[in-house]
Parts: structure tokens; sequence; C-alpha cells
């Protein structure tokens, strides 16, 4: 691990490689699981205001879903995250016609009806942000439904960090991501060596 301003980075980010393949895990992130989306506070309020514009997107089901337990649910942590479809997939789910899974908060980002693309945890997975005395700790997480997006990462020789080039951007800064490709020739010289 290093630290970069007041964020903790695991040379994982480095070494390992990732390229969602979308096509072949058909979206498997946004079912599986025993919880939803790690949601920030600061997006709780972001996810409420837009619901009116995304719910054209959501099939009924996850719509009824959203308004009985909410835009964002609190977990027994304390957390929050994206509420759950009778306990399976994120209430936020749309799956097209040959049953590949996507969000229907994307969806209306896409189709340039909100700001919001969805929360940061998805946009960054698979890195997993933990708090660390007050820092946020990057750790890479490794998930058996990703298997074929690390044979993708692989093929292509992109490590994780580059990947997320766009949401590592979005969540720290442009200033942060030019420091992760500082740190990651150093670290290309030393594994080198």
């Amino acid at each position: 691990m290093f630290q970069i301003d007041n964020v903790l980075v695991s040379s994982e980010l480095f070494e390992e490689e990732f390229v969602c393949n979308i096509s072949a895990c058909k979206g498997a992130c946004c079912v599986q699981g025993s919880a939803g989306a790690p949601v920030l506070p600061e997006e709780e309020k972001i996810m409420q205001e837009i619901l009116p514009i995304v719910k054209p997107y959501i099939p009924r089901e996850g719509y009824k879903a959203i308004k009985r337990q909410g835009a964002v649910v609190e977990n027994d942590f304390g957390e929050l995250e994206t509420p759950l479809l009778n306990g399976k997939e994120c209430a936020y789910t749309v799956f097209s016609g040959n049953g590949t899974a996507m969000c229907g908060i994307e969806l209306a980002h896409q189709d340039g009806k909100i700001d919001f693309q969805k929360p940061i945890s998805c946009h960054l997975y698979p890195i997993r942000v933990a708090k660390v005395a007050g820092m946020d700790a990057l750790n890479y997480h490794r998930w058996s439904i990703c298997s074929d997006a690390c044979t993708l990462g692989k093929e292509l020789k992109m490590p994780v960090f580059k990947f997320l080039k766009d949401a590592l951007t979005k969540a720290y800064g442009e200033s942060f991501y030019e420091q992760l490709e500082v740190y990651y020739k150093m670290w290309l010289e030393q594994y080198k060596n």
C-alpha cells in the first residue's frame, strides 16, 4: 500500500488486470451478492431527487421496491446501499432482451436525462473503498463472477487502475490519477528489477 494525498492505494490496482466483459457475465454484479451497492451519504439526496426521472427506466417491481424501502436503505452496520428487489437484484436493475442486467440510473444518464451516472461504488468496481484512520483505502475486490473480466484484462494487459481511469478521476480528481500514473511507472521499474 502507498499513500497519495489522503488516500491509501493497494498495489493490487497495478498488479491485477481487469476489463468488464458484460457480454460474458450479463451484468451479474447487479444481481448477485447479499446486499445492495454501497452509496455515499452525499449520493443519498441525489438518488432521492432523480427517482422521478429514473422511474421510466426501471421495471415496475423495482420501482415498487424503491418506493417501499426508499431510494437508499441503511444496512445493519449503519451504511447506505441501494435497495434490493426480493433480496436479489438491485431495485434499479433493468434486464435487456438477452437477460443482461443494466443500471436504470446509468441508462437515464446515457440518455442525457440526469448528470448522475450511478453510485461511485458501482463506477469504481472492482475497487472497494474502506475507511482506515479517516482515509479512503482503495482495495481490489475479487469476485468469481468477474472471472471473464480478469481474463479479458489479462488479454488486453489492462491494469485495474487504468481500466478505472474515468471513475478514479471522478472520485478523486485528475491530479490524483496523474500521481497514480507516476507511482505505476515507479512500480513497473521496481517490478522489472
